[in-house]
């Protein structure tokens, strides 16, 4: 799954996404979604990547704790396997939602 198509995933919730961060000159009201690659587990053979798996950090940013707003985002990460963690960001006055999950690009080596 390539990045363009996980933000149609998390489109689907109707809540604004974007890579990364909105400019500040775009900022959205919240809820919103940010999400970003971080690292990645690659599997070597014969001196090259045959196979790359990213993690990505998908992050859902709230005024006010929404169990409905986040089983939408659960809803449309379904098809992956995810971890979960939640803070409040004081400086920001809002919380942060963080799912993790990775995804494999597509393309084996030959």
């Amino acid at each position: 799954m390539t990045l363009e198509e996980l933000k149609k995933v998390l489109e689907k919730t109707g809540l604004p996404v974007v890579y990364g961060a909105f400019p500040e000159a775009d900022a959205q009201p919240l809820p919103v979604i940010c999400y970003q690659e971080t690292d990645s587990n690659n599997f070597y053979a014969d001196g090259v990547v045959y196979y790359s798996q990213n993690s990505i950090q998908v992050e859902l940013y709230l005024k006010y704790r929404s169990f409905l707003v986040e089983r939408k985002v659960e809803k449309a990460l379904k098809e992956f396997a995810w971890e979960k963690s939640v803070d409040y960001l004081s400086s920001e006055r809002c919380f942060q939602i963080i799912y993790e999950i990775e995804v494999h690009d597509g393309e084996e080596r030959e």
